[in-house]
């Protein structure tokens, strides 16, 4: 077993890599660190780089060695905590681990945290990976993600779980999709129901499916469930030039204590804080990044950059955002360590953020970065410069709480809950945001999103109608998780497939059209988009009308042509005398309802003098039980 000791090294990772790596800002050591094939002394064969600066020794345990950790020991690099070694004749597709010694004596097997691919489950360890080669061609779309202004494109999400997306009559891996077969079928169904965006659950390697990818053991590594990187490389570049993004949850804020992973890497706490209180989250039984080590914050930050820059991925959604900033989120009194302020901020978190938003989003290649932060925090989406966190958009928990909460009433009681609809248009200018229903509302027992709605078996279809309208013509950017946009009955399960074949069933089917209806209507209107956070691009017609639960509104982009005029009935009632206030005299072109969907041709309603819901004019227009109606003028 080699001793520890220091020297020169191959010359692969130099002097300015390792400073750089020391400070924090090599913001692409994923092409130094890990497994990359390489020419030394005459030979071709594979170079290996790990960090591991509390480490006695470390080797390279492999195949070819009979992993035996006496047949290719590592050299540390001077002052780096960097153990290197080159294996002549080693290619692509070799299975890996590292064994560090501790200072204990103790043999510790661990995956690379740097590896591009991993073994499929329960296997863990490391493959030695092609992420060069990929002959990439969505030049048209990348080149257009550069000149696109996010704030003012619509951007509709479908979040989706491969895993159980659809399946496969076969035994191979669950009958999971691979990326390429995903790839035609989901691009051909999401450019066909209208959506902008796909995101993705758990794309980076972890051991346990019914973590759902929020607890990551392989950063760098494209889970080997559905493929090969370059697979994945497919998979984007299909998409991509299918016209639609993609977006990939990301988890920088916490990873699991499996044996081959980052914790206690070296044999101490390496990656993670070493004091329990801030290096351990109590509720999910994981470990907490340090965000104090510059090294910590070089491979998260060049691991969000990774992402972007080799797989083409648009965006990065940020999961458990408010885990990060608060010291003593999901920990008790006398369980947590106040910052130096006596405060129970994460400093360190919070310029982390400050310096990843800024690094990623200031490479100008239009990519984004989404916080799911779920409470009050200030300024989330503001530039570092004017104390922000430099998030692109910020998911809109609150919404989708109030949203949830009326939905689920029973239609009486509506009239007295009218303001957890109207609340969300309080702040809706406060940050950039993305309303959301997301998977994390159709589990553990919350039901399904059709299931959340009350009353007999049509009148739930016709509630989610309505919810759906709702939530399309409210200021912000959308998303919905699969199922969601057919009815599917039973909550989400990750070991199965959404059920499809509801979809040949009269109300699934009517309800999948209208929300098709609704993301094409969102498209084809800049009124629904342009102004998401400018109070010229909203305007309510009767915000008051908690009697018969019924919302009017008026949505406009920068030119005051083309608005919508939305009206949506709350309840069973019908109300065949229904007037609607509108700013101006004219015609009004009805060209939605939740009986008949898009109306191509649309259906004129001319406006009358006479004052109506505080406007000038009002049309006259009978608003059908649980109806919903969207005007053009």
């Amino acid at each position: 077993m080699a001793k520890k000791k220091k020297q020169a090294g191959t010359g692969f990772i130099t002097e300015m890599d390792r400073y750089l790596f020391g400070n924090g800002t090599h913001y692409e050591i994923y092409n130094k660190l890990g497994a990359h094939p390489q020419t030394y002394e005459g030979k071709n064969g594979m170079y290996f780089a790990v960090w591991a600066p509390h480490a006695a020794a470390v080797s390279l345990v492999c195949d070819r060695n009979n992993w035996m950790p006496d047949q290719n020991p590592m050299k540390m690099l001077e002052t780096s905590g960097i153990w290197e070694v080159f294996i002549p004749d080693m290619g692509y597709g070799e299975v890996y681990k590292y064994a560090i010694t501790t200072t204990t004596g103790k043999v510790l097997f661990k995956a690379d945290p740097y590896a591009f691919s991993s073994e499929y489950r329960p296997g863990t360890a490391s493959v030695t990976a092609d992420i060069d080669h990929f002959k990439w061609s969505d030049s048209a779309w990348m080149k257009k993600r550069t000149e696109t202004d996010p704030y003012k494109s619509p951007m509709s999400i479908y979040e989706v779980h491969l895993g159980s997306w659809r399946k496969k009559e076969r035994e191979e891996k669950d009958g999971v999709y691979t990326y390429k077969e995903a790839a035609h079928e989901l691009a051909d169904y999401v450019k066909e129901m209208g959506y902008t965006h796909v995101e993705l659950l758990g794309i980076a390697e972890h051991p346990f499916d019914g973590s759902w990818g929020y607890q990551v053991t392989g950063y760098f590594a494209p889970t080997s469930r559905y493929g090969t990187p370059q697979e994945f490389m497919y998979f984007v570049n299909y998409l991509h030039k299918k016209g639609i993004g993609i977006i990939l949850d990301w988890v920088p804020a916490h990873f699991p204590k499996d044996a081959h992973g980052l914790a206690d890497f070296d044999g101490q706490p390496l990656y993670e804080y070493a004091d329990p209180r801030k290096g351990e989250h109590p509720d999910w039984g994981t470990k907490v990044f340090d965000y104090e080590k510059n090294e910590v914050k070089n491979f998260l930050i060049s691991n969000a950059i990774y992402w972007v820059e080799k797989f083409h991925i648009d965006g990065l959604r940020v999961d458990a955002v408010a885990s990060m900033l608060y010291l003593d989120y999901g920990r008790t009194a006398g369980n947590w360590v106040p910052n130096k302020y006596g405060g129970h901020e994460n400093l360190e978190a919070i310029e982390f953020f400050k310096h990843l938003n800024s690094v990623l989003t200031g490479r100008k290649n239009g990519a984004i970065m989404i916080a799911e932060e779920s409470t009050a925090w200030p300024n989330v989406t503001k530039k570092p410069e004017d104390n922000g966190l430099g998030f692109t958009f910020k998911w809109n928990m609150g919404w989708m709480h109030d949203f949830l909460e009326y939905m689920k009433l029973d239609p009486y009681f509506r009239k007295y809950n009218h303001n957890k609809m109207t609340f969300g248009l309080t702040y809706f200018t406060s940050e950039n945001y993305i309303l959301v229903l997301s998977h994390d509302e159709v589990v553990h027992l919350k039901c399904s999103m059709i299931n959340k709605m009350p009353g007999i078996y049509e009148d739930k279809f016709a509630n989610l109608k309505c919810g759906y309208t709702f939530m399309l013509g409210h200021p912000g950017k959308k998303l919905l998780f699969m199922g969601q946009d057919f009815g599917q009955w039973h909550e989400w399960d990750e070991k199965v497939s959404l059920d499809w074949y509801l979809t040949e069933e009269d109300q699934h089917r009517s309800l999948q059209s209208y929300v098709k209806d609704l993301l094409h209507l969102y498209k084809k209107y800049p009124a629904l988009y342009r102004q998401d956070n400018d109070w010229n691009g909203f305007q309510w017609i009767n915000a008051n009308d908690g009697d018969r639960s019924i919302f009017s509104f008026i949505r406009r982009d920068e030119t005051g042509k083309r608005n919508l005029l939305f009206v949506i009935n709350f309840t069973p009632m019908a109300r065949d005398d229904y007037r609607v206030g509108v700013p101006k005299k004219g015609s009004y072109s009805l060209i939605l309802t939740s009986q008949d969907g898009l109306l191509p041709k649309g259906i004129p309603y001319k406006a009358v003098k006479g004052e109506c819901d505080g406007q000038p004019f009002s049309v006259s227009y009978p608003l059908p039980a649980y109806g919903t109606a969207v005007f053009r003028f």
